[in-house]
């Protein structure tokens, strides 16, 4: 009898995690790594946000919580989504976990049953890939295009669909691609999943505060309020707040998912850090002025980038709508050599080609599309740079 389970084998390491902790690993051995994996902004935590965590740890708010969040921090996101979202929920539609992937994994775990089909746009944030079969549910890649905008259609969403079919996972701004869904797009979504009741929809939000261009962003929840009862809505303090330490996210959705997520939660972490939720609190009702001067600087770093990269003989991308990723075509490189002798075969060859080059990405086949790689700028402009000139120079010295 083997001492390690099955599911341990579905309990992969993403793309992302991966590549950052290899570029850890160089670095601490004196290796010049420039690392654009992590999808975590540079930015600090705001100062009102750690005060408030101070004068909570003071005040004693150190003990354990109710399983899915305080009064305080639900009514909180209630009031966030009604200001910022035009939604209405009740504190029975609220569950507050250790980021917004507890949530994901939560409401995943309470609903698939093996076989269950969980219908996934290509690219798409690793995770969700993950989480399904680790539920021993079934990912149903449905790969796009630049020309779509790196968009799923609704002509592709009906084809997906199948009896086993239980969730479609939207992610707009998207990780890795940037692509941001208009209203027009999710209500012709919508119209598709009319016709599908027994389908459920999550959408995930968290880079909701970071969108190019003067372009509004709008929630599936909002633009297909007719689709409430089975829409869950994933949020969290990570992205816009720069609270990915905190570990601090929530979701919004019909009150038997909720309680279903809170039983799975239970058996796992109970509540989220108590702390972290005092601190969300004070993020969510502080100033938000921080919001829109970071937004204003990863535009100016896309900006910044893209030429650049646009410039480097082989690779391709368009300018993302929004987040903080670009998603690179290296396909001009498949088939290339390295000054080693290296054919590079795949998108995994050329990111250990770029890391021997010095830069840190992970490869697009974690994300379901390839051949592509992912560039996170959420660092420094002159560390950008200095990677764009070297991926230059690796792509200058293939033949």
């Amino acid at each position: 009898m083997a001492f390690f389970s099955a599911r341990l084998e579905r309990a992969r390491i993403s793309a992302s995690a991966a590549s950052a902790q290899r570029t850890r690993e160089l670095r601490a051995a004196g290796v010049d790594i420039i690392g654009l994996s992590q999808g975590e902004p540079d930015f600090p935590t705001p100062d009102h946000v750690i005060e408030a965590a101070h004068r909570a740890m003071r005040a004693g708010q150190t003990r354990y919580t109710p399983v899915d969040g305080t009064p305080e921090l639900k009514q909180t996101i209630i009031e966030k989504f009604r200001r910022e979202n035009r939604l209405v929920f009740k504190a029975e539609n609220i569950s507050a976990g250790a980021g917004g992937k507890q949530i994901l994994y939560n409401a995943l775990m309470a609903t698939l049953d093996a076989g269950d089909e969980v219908v996934i746009p290509a690219p798409s944030w690793v995770a969700y890939a993950i989480m399904t079969e680790f539920a021993e549910g079934v990912p149903v890649w449905v790969p796009t295009t630049p020309e779509s905008g790196f968009k799923i259609t609704a002509l592709q969403l009906e084809a997906a669909i199948t009896t086993r079919t239980k969730w479609v996972m939207l992610n707009s701004p998207s990780n890795p691609s940037g692509a941001v869904y208009s209203p027009d797009e999710l209500r012709e979504l919508a119209a598709v999943l009319e016709r599908h009741p027994e389908v459920w929809i999550l959408t995930d939000d968290m880079y909701e505060h970071i969108v190019f261009d003067g372009r509004p962003f709008v929630s599936f929840a909002e633009a297909a309020p007719q689709l409430a009862d089975r829409t869950l809505v994933v949020n969290g303090a990570s992205k816009t707040y720069s609270m990915t330490g905190w570990r601090l996210g929530y979701g919004a959705g019909p009150a038997p998912l909720i309680r279903a997520m809170a039983r799975m939660q239970a058996q796992s972490s109970l509540n989220p850090s108590s702390i972290s939720q005092a601190a969300a609190v004070a993020a969510l009702n502080g100033p938000q002025d921080l919001v829109a001067q970071r937004r204003a600087e990863f535009e100016t770093r896309r900006n910044a980038i893209v030429p650049l990269i646009q410039a480097v003989p082989g690779l391709a991308c368009e300018p993302p709508e929004g987040a903080f990723y670009l998603y690179v075509s290296c396909e001009g490189w498949i088939g290339k050599r390295t000054p080693a002798g290296k054919e590079l075969v795949t998108d995994t060859d050329v990111v250990a080609y770029l890391l021997d080059s010095g830069v840190a990405v992970p490869e697009g086949a974690g994300y379901g599309l390839s051949p592509y790689f992912r560039v996170s700028f959420a660092t420094s402009l002159d560390q950008l740079k200095e990677a764009c000139r070297r991926m230059d120079a690796a792509g200058r010295a293939l033949s």
